[in-house]
């Protein structure tokens, strides 16, 4: 809500004043500290929910429903509303809990930007993964927290075998996260992830299918090497008996070989390291 106007001026009276008396001049004042820059974090779970809850329209909920993201629990507030908040509130893993235990579609998203990644645990990231129920929440999290995080590798061998379809898909949205993000990764931990992409690419689930495509396509465009061995998976996936890999193939094939992947694999490669967006 905008300030309140301040109140009208009161009409002065029209009697006139006395005058005042001379008084002796003041003694100069020390001067103001300055005021903290940055905004105050909000106080509790209670406050941002209800911010969340101010943010939300039915425009965006509908839309929502038209993305395929469910609406039970959700509230319908806009991706770029949630990280307004997120800048105010600041990073606080504590919070970040709290809001994910509320189990709203919407403090869930705002978790994935104010949690605090070193603080972030296995446990929870296993925990938080078995949770998710849509593309939106799954990628959100992989995209802007969980790469972040130490364990991300880890996770990505332990959740790539799972029966659930998000736990799943959430495997290849993390690995294409971290060949993006992580400029640390090296080439050979991220080769030998490519065993699990092929191992997946049978899967023909709709959302697991398009999130081993993507780690594909991120991990090909990160350098010449990666590249190469990339576009040779991608090469034998699209002619494999599995009309699930042969789809995964193709898509990356397309984007493998498409000059913007060219571009950005020979800059990364200049570089000497992997994507830098951050």
């Amino acid at each position: 809500m905008p300030p309140r106007e301040p109140s009208p001026r009161r009409r002065a009276s029209k009697a006139p004043k006395a005058a005042k008396a001379p008084t002796a001049a003041k003694a100069p004042t020390a001067a103001k500290a300055p005021k903290a820059k940055g905004k105050a974090k909000v106080a509790s779970v209670t406050d941002v929910l209800a911010s969340l809850r101010a943010a939300a329209t039915k425009h965006t909920l509908e839309g929502m429903q038209r993305y395929g993201i469910p609406s039970d629990g959700a509230w319908g507030v806009a991706v770029a509303e949630i990280r307004k908040i997120a800048k105010a509130v600041g990073r606080d893993h504590a919070l970040a809990l709290a809001l994910w235990e509320s189990r709203i579609y919407e403090a869930r998203m705002l978790a994935a930007f104010v949690d605090e990644p070193a603080l972030v645990t296995i446990k929870q990231m296993d925990g938080w993964c078995r949770d998710f129920d849509s593309w939106a929440l799954c990628d959100t999290l992989c995209f802007h927290l969980f790469d972040r995080t130490p364990h991300a590798l880890g996770r990505v061998a332990k959740w790539s075998g799972a029966k659930d379809e998000f736990v799943k898909r959430a495997a290849f949205a993390l690995l294409a996260s971290v060949a993006q993000h992580d400029k640390a990764a090296k080439d050979e931990d991220l080769l030998a992830c490519l065993p699990l992409v092929e191992r997946a690419a049978t899967d023909g689930r709709n959302f697991v299918k398009k999130g081993v495509s993507w780690a594909l396509r991120g991990v090909g465009e990160r350098n010449a090497v990666l590249h190469a061995a990339a576009l040779a998976l991608a090469e034998r996936l699209s002619i494999d008996t599995s009309a699930a890999a042969r789809w995964v193939g193709k898509d990356a094939l397309r984007g493998l070989k498409g000059a913007a992947a060219a571009a950005r694999v020979t800059r990364n490669t200049a570089k000497g390291r992997g994507l830098s967006t951050r």
